[in-house]
């Protein structure tokens, strides 16, 4: 009978991971409290401290970009609305003698 694996999400592991690099409690504490394997929270470690320095980096990283063509024609779209509806407003009110 083999046991599934556990999946966890991206937040807990960054959870454990940061705990782990803060240092105040050993691997096999961490691995007692989260129930994971020490190696495991070791992997996690290691992989946050290798991806920190993206973080810091100056050039647009592809999750920028990635919102800026999601949000751009939604701003098009307003822009387009914004405009049919002041000219609604003045027809209306061409309509009503004003």
């Amino acid at each position: 009978m083999s046991q599934r694996r556990k999946r966890h999400s991206a937040e807990f592991k960054a959870r454990v991971a940061l705990e782990a690099i803060k240092g105040l409690k050993t691997a096999g504490e961490l691995a007692r409290e989260y129930q994971v394997h020490p190696t495991q929270i070791s992997q996690w470690k290691r992989q946050l401290l290798e991806k920190l320095p993206e973080a810091f980096r100056n050039n647009k990283t592809s999750v920028d970009t990635a919102a800026q063509e999601a949000t751009a024609p939604l701003y098009e779209e307003i822009g387009r609305l914004k405009m049919e509806l002041d000219w609604l407003k003045k027809s209306a009110a061409k309509l009503h003698g004003g």
